[in-house]
């Protein structure tokens, strides 16, 4: 089965940390977090944006970008980044993805950018913007891939509490 993995490489604020994981427990998917980390992994903000979903969570941690490769021989990792080339949703997502983003202030090293052109991607925007919030864009980039899956294993369709809907 195709699983997501998002991959946040030292991220700064923990609230942004605190809804992707949120994100991650509502889709399923993987969340490696490289450090240094702009926060304790305790942080009240951080455990209040996650809500009560921290027991739901596939999480782990990386000394680095060195560790994370190390520990993930041979896998293909999407870039997001706005210094990309290619828009994110050019991609066909297949098999186990990995998304990676950078940290809140400055992004992903530009070198690790260079050396990756073809699997960089970027979520356009207007023009003399800097960048959109990190754990929007997660949002954005996980959405896409599950649409691109067909939503596969996600809850469709909703019930009301006090009506039902007409067949």
């Amino acid at each position: 089965m195709r699983h997501i993995n998002i991959v946040l490489c030292e991220p700064e604020i923990p609230q942004n940390t605190g809804n992707i994981a949120r994100t991650c427990a509502a889709t399923g998917a993987s969340l490696h977090l490289i450090r240094p980390l702009g926060f304790e992994i305790d942080n009240a903000k951080l455990k209040r944006a996650g809500l009560d979903y921290w027991d739901k969570l596939d999480i782990s941690f990386y000394d680095g970008l060195d560790d994370f490769y190390t520990k993930h021989p041979g896998i293909t990792v999407y870039y997001f980044s706005t210094k990309a080339k290619y828009k994110y949703s050019d991609v066909k997502y297949d098999g186990d993805v990995y998304i990676m983003f950078g940290k809140e202030t400055r992004g992903l090293p530009e070198e690790l950018l260079y050396n990756n052109p073809e699997t960089c991607v970027r979520i356009p925007m207007r023009d003399r913007l800097r960048s959109l919030n990190l754990s929007n864009s997660v949002a954005i980039a996980v959405y896409e891939i599950l649409r691109q899956w067909d939503f596969e294993g996600m809850q469709e369709s909703g019930e009301l509490t006090k009506f039902t809907w007409d067949e």
